[in-house]
């Protein structure tokens, strides 16, 4: 394969991915639409989107994977491939995590309205999804200084989780009439925290891509990045 064929190869990988990322996130979105007006007929068009998704997901793969095999590609070309296919196994789990959210949003159809959970999930949808967004964006601009902004905008989503996890837990431990409803919202929360971390990945394999800097445990770093400017005074 000549040069100019391998970059078509290439471009085409990455034109078929972000068909993939735009499947994805508009699945997020669609479960999100769906909990804050309960509409079931979006539920079933996350449902139907998630088939698209999966059937998108082996056929890139399999793309990628024949370009490793037949062109052995070196330095950022490698990185690319490598990247792409860890990106795409993020935007399919994004997709289920869309359809999970909506399969909760069914179960809570079937049970008596609770107005006044002490919880914030729109909020919390909110920052999940712009961070899906920005790291696709990243992508698309191979932007790794928005893709190292997306992996600081994390750690709010895991505020977020944690203290639904302590809000709702404790609904569930002292109303119980209310106890089904508490667990699908926290649930529904677990996965948008799920969300962002795959938002996290797929910013981090944008950094690989781009700089050949591996990231993925960026957290550790910056807490003993931290702690040393602590000790320094």
């Amino acid at each position: 394969m000549t040069r100019i064929r391998f970059q078509q190869s290439l471009d085409q990988l990455k034109e078929n991915l972000l068909v993939m990322a735009g499947l994805a996130e508009q699945a997020i979105q669609r479960a999100i639409e769906a909990y804050r007006v309960r509409d079931l007929s979006i539920c079933d068009l996350v449902s139907r989107s998630e088939v698209a998704i999966n059937r998108l997901e082996r056929d890139i793969d399999q793309a990628a994977l024949d370009l490793l095999a037949m062109e052995q590609p070196m330095a950022i070309d490698l990185r690319f491939i490598l990247s792409v296919i860890k990106i795409n196994a993020d935007l399919e789990r994004v997709g289920d995590a869309a359809k999970s959210i909506s399969e909760r949003v069914r179960n809570m159809e079937q049970m008596a309205a609770v107005p006044d959970l002490p919880v914030d999930i729109p909020r919390m949808a909110t920052l999940s999804a712009e961070m899906v967004r920005k790291s696709l964006q990243s992508f698309i601009d191979a932007d790794p200084e928005l893709a190292r902004a997306v992996l600081l905008m994390d750690d709010a989503v895991d505020k977020m989780n944690r203290a639904a996890y302590k809000s709702l837990t404790k609904v569930m431990e002292e109303q119980s009439h209310i106890a089904p409803q508490a667990l699908n919202a926290l649930m529904i929360c677990r996965a948008l925290e799920r969300v962002a971390d795959h938002a996290t990945n797929i910013a981090e394999d944008v950094i690989f891509w781009i700089q050949g800097a591996d990231v993925r445990h960026h957290k550790s770093v910056l807490a003993a990045q931290k702690k040393a400017a602590e000790a320094a005074g």
